[in-house]
């Protein structure tokens, strides 16, 4: 499956890059017109050149190529089955524990060890932790 995946892929970008190619090369319908009388368009739906010429029907073709490859991709992304659980499950990582740090390294100028132990928690919630006046 992930061969016919990598093929469809490939033949998608071959034809992006060649269609942008094609239109980049092909004369605009107006050009000529717009040149010699300051307007933009033709006097005709198709041009004076006619309906389509070889660079047009390529590019179509490009294009309807494009687009079954687009469908293939999103019908084999989706056809594939569907895991368990979530992605963040998946690649949970911990982040390892800070070191002990040193006391009286620190601390420049000192010789004595300094207190770094936290303060204790209150027992338990309630009238004992109110204080008395």
């Amino acid at each position: 499956m992930s061969f016919i995946v990598t093929i469809i892929l490939t033949v998608q970008i071959v034809t992006a890059v060649a269609m942008i190619g094609l239109i980049l090369i092909q004369h605009g319908k107006g050009a000529d017109m717009g040149a010699a009388f300051g307007s933009g368009s033709s006097g005709s739906l198709f041009g004076a050149s006619g309906s389509a010429n070889f660079l047009s029907r390529t590019t179509a073709v490009l294009a309807t190529v494009f687009f079954v490859c687009t469908l293939l991709l999103a019908y084999f992304s989706n056809a594939r089955p569907a895991s368990t659980g979530s992605v963040l499950e998946g690649s949970a990582v911990t982040a390892p524990a800070p070191a002990a740090p040193e006391t009286s390294a620190q601390i420049p100028g000192t010789s004595a060890p300094v207190d770094t132990a936290p303060a204790s928690a209150p027992a338990a919630p309630g009238p004992a932790q109110i204080p008395a006046r």
